[in-house]
């Protein structure tokens, strides 16, 4: 059977090419943008506030990612440095990304008076969504993906569909869609944290921090399967517990993708999703813990440098009815009689 090979190219203008991964990531980001701005208008926060905020995201988002990427991958890009701006040919870190992402939205969160977790827990759902949508690049350019594998096991264990498992044909071996199993598992990730931010329990920063530990997880076992990881020669005993915690996905009939010893038995990527796990929920529990977690998600937002006149009004933001305080109600104002009214009427 021939292998499906898709153009990366989506169309031309002159000797402009328009590639399908760069396609993908804008409507990634986009609908990513979308989620946020539905979310915010629950807290009075205007749409420009976030379309301002992915204008300065995404390139930071692209510049760390490509910076983490390049900064693992050293010796392939030092005599060949025009190839570090070919970001459409690939190589860019989720991770880094993420890194980039942060610090832009934590100096443009206190320029314009917001706390940065109040507005990174609204965002959470739409980083989940970026990626989910955004992993397809990887399909499209037929990169990222795992080890090889069985054809039977993608159409009769997984039953995927025609177009994903020829793609996954790559010069006549076929591989495990990781960008497929990503996007999945971010889709599920997405449900879950429109579920929590529903929840009364949930305290200001959480929705974030358990956006990182859903992602992380899923990062850990999938980047397993994966053939072209960053890595590190690390101890030994390091190796042996990445391998160890690694063993559900054997139980499951996968197995590890290919990695050269010579450049690393340790995968960055999977280091870094442990360690970002166990910190995120350190964070919860310190947190909560020290009193620091008293604003919940449901409570209002408002901006330090907000005028009085763009102080979002207390109708349009979610209210939690169990907490509201009693208040003495009087009649409004244009309905009492000035003192002294009747005395003219006679």
């Amino acid at each position: 059977m021939a292998t499906l090979l898709l153009n990366p190219i989506a169309f031309s203008i002159g000797s402009l090419s328009v590639h399908w991964y760069g396609l993908i990531l804008g409507l990634g980001a986009l609908a990513g943008l979308m989620v946020a701005i539905r979310e915010g208008k629950r807290f009075g926060i205007s749409p420009e506030f976030f379309m301002d905020m992915l204008l300065l995201g995404v390139p930071s988002a692209i510049i760390g990612a490509r910076i983490y990427f390049v900064a693992f991958k050293w010796d392939d890009y030092k005599d060949h440095l025009v190839d570090v701006f070919k970001i459409w040919n690939g190589g860019i870190a989720i991770y880094g990304a993420l890194i980039g992402a942060i610090i832009c939205a934590v100096i443009y969160f206190r320029y314009r008076g917001y706390n940065f977790w109040r507005i990174a827990d609204i965002c959470a759902p739409g980083l989940l969504t970026g990626q989910m949508i955004g992993r397809w690049g990887n399909y499209v350019n037929q990169e990222a993906y795992g080890g090889p594998v069985a054809e039977s096991f993608l159409r009769d264990k997984l039953h995927l569909p025609n177009f994903i498992v020829d793609q996954m044909n790559v010069q006549g071996v076929y591989h495990h869609p990781t960008f497929l199993y990503e996007s999945l598992w971010s889709l599920v990730g997405i449900i879950i944290l429109f579920i929590l931010r529903r929840q009364r329990f949930l305290r200001a920063a959480e929705l974030f921090l358990s956006y990182f530990i859903w992602y992380s997880i899923g990062r850990f076992f999938i980047e397993g399967i994966r053939t072209d990881s960053l890595a590190f020669i690390g101890p030994n005993w390091l190796a042996s517990l990445m391998n160890g915690l690694w063993k559900p996905m054997e139980w499951m009939g996968f197995e590890h993708g290919a990695l050269d010893s010579a450049y690393g038995n340790v995968r960055i990527s999977q280091l870094l999703a442990i360690l970002i796990i166990v910190l995120a929920v350190v964070m919860i529990i310190v947190r909560r813990a020290t009193g620091k977690a008293e604003t919940r998600y449901l409570d209002p937002i408002y901006s330090t440098k907000a005028s009085p006149d763009n102080v979002p009004d207390s109708e349009s933001l979610p209210q939690d009815k169990s907490a509201e305080p009693e208040v003495t109600r009087t009649e409004p104002i244009s309905d009492q009689e000035p003192e002294g009214a009747e005395d003219k009427k006679e």
